[in-house]
């Protein structure tokens, strides 16, 4: 009997979902894109509506003949790439060099944010054609990024170093950077000092604590120029009588922060975890395409981490305030969920926060099948999902 054909980016995620559909599919990686511009080409014909000419590459050959011959048995095939301008491109790319005729073998898109059971399934229950928009998106990014690049990349090599490479988004970031570096060279710097006093009540000399000068004895703004100045209130300062002239308290109310996206995650990781936004990534896709967790085999640990969206769906949302009533108390919850307000204007509301597929699934249950990088970064994950 002939079998469904899966077609996904990567070998792990591929195992992953090997373990949800079972024997009925055969599933295959194709190792990110298929077709690109060439590299020895400008590959975008500028003169008739920037049509790029796309090939595939030697390495990828070998890829797309094992397709070939998996969908020529197939009964039907899914493209089942990553949910984003990418993902979709890819697909399309992969219908194009692998010639996949719908009118010979129905070939269809499905499109899922986490890698569990109840995600996959509900994908391959509601199958849809290729988002031509978001293909189009990415080919006007990948076009830019050609334009911009092929020119100025060699001129960088000449000019400052080989390697280096020029690009739509990075040339921009690194003349903002530029700008900012002049008017740091710019900036005529200027004397001033600080004085700061150690406190500590009459009765109780154990309990000291520091205090900062900030105006002078008739409310005016201090501005201490010069050493001599300095030294001089430090002395009256030192002979002076000190009482408290009011004491104000109030309490106050700090929410936590909303569940990750691609950009909050990536600044996180760096400020606790020192990864580069680059390691996040890499670390973030092992653990959304899947890992093997001993007897379940291979897991998708979080959900898609390409987002940008703090949206978390209300079956999640559920099972945190579960866990968490269970866990810590009742007196840990809030009364009703929280809703963080769209921060972007374009945000896809259709994708979701990063956050665990399954919120049970705590960091120390699972630390003995992830490395220390995994660990981390899912424990941040997890912690920010609940916290949120």
């Amino acid at each position: 009997m002939a079998q469904k054909l899966v077609i996904v980016e990567s070998p792990a995620k591929a195992r992953t979902l090997n373990k949800i559909l079972g024997r009925s599919y055969t599933i295959k990686a194709s190792l990110g894109h298929v077709r690109d511009l060439p590299r020895t080409s400008l590959g975008v014909n500028i003169d008739k509506d920037f049509t790029p000419k796309y090939v595939i590459p030697q390495r990828k050959r070998k890829v797309i003949r094992e397709i070939k011959e998996a969908a020529s048995k197939a009964s039907s095939i899914y493209l089942a790439t990553d949910p984003d301008r990418e993902g979709e491109a890819i697909s399309w790319h992969l219908v194009a060099a692998a010639k996949l005729d719908a009118d010979k073998v129905p070939v269809r898109r499905v499109v899922f944010h986490e890698i569990t059971k109840e995600a996959v399934e509900k994908a391959f229950q509601t199958p849809h054609s290729i988002d031509m928009n978001l293909v189009n998106a990415q080919q006007a990014r990948r076009i830019l990024d050609r334009l911009v690049g092929y020119k100025l990349s060699p001129l960088l090599w000449q000019k400052v170093q080989r390697g280096l490479s020029a690009g739509r988004v990075q040339s921009v970031a690194v003349r903002m950077i530029a700008d900012r570096e002049q008017e740091i060279q710019d900036f005529n710097p200027k004397e001033y000092w600080t004085i700061e006093v150690e406190l500590a009540p009459l009765e109780e000399q154990e309990a000291k604590f520091r205090a900062k000068l900030v105006a002078s004895a008739d409310g005016t703004k201090l501005n201490i120029s010069d050493e001599n100045k300095a030294n001089k209130i430090a002395a009256d300062l030192e002979k002076a009588t000190y009482f408290v002239k009011s004491i104000q308290s109030k309490q106050i109310a700090r929410q936590p922060a909303p569940p990750f996206i691609t950009s909050t995650l990536q600044q996180e990781a760096w400020r606790k975890l020192h990864f580069t936004a680059k390691h996040t990534m890499a670390v973030a896709q092992q653990l959304y395409e899947g890992l093997p967790l001993g007897e379940e085999g291979s897991v998708g640990l979080i959900t898609y981490m390409r987002t940008d969206s703090t949206h978390v769906a209300a079956s999640a949302i559920a099972e945190v305030r579960d866990f968490i009533a269970k866990k810590y108390g009742g007196d840990f919850l809030p009364s009703k969920p929280r809703v963080f307000a769209r921060k972007a204007k374009w945000a896809q509301e259709a994708h979701e926060a990063i956050r665990p597929t399954k919120i049970y699934r705590e960091p120390e249950q699972i630390k003995p099948f992830l490395n220390r990088d995994q660990l981390k970064l899912y424990q941040l994950i997890w912690r920010r999902m609940v916290a949120s």
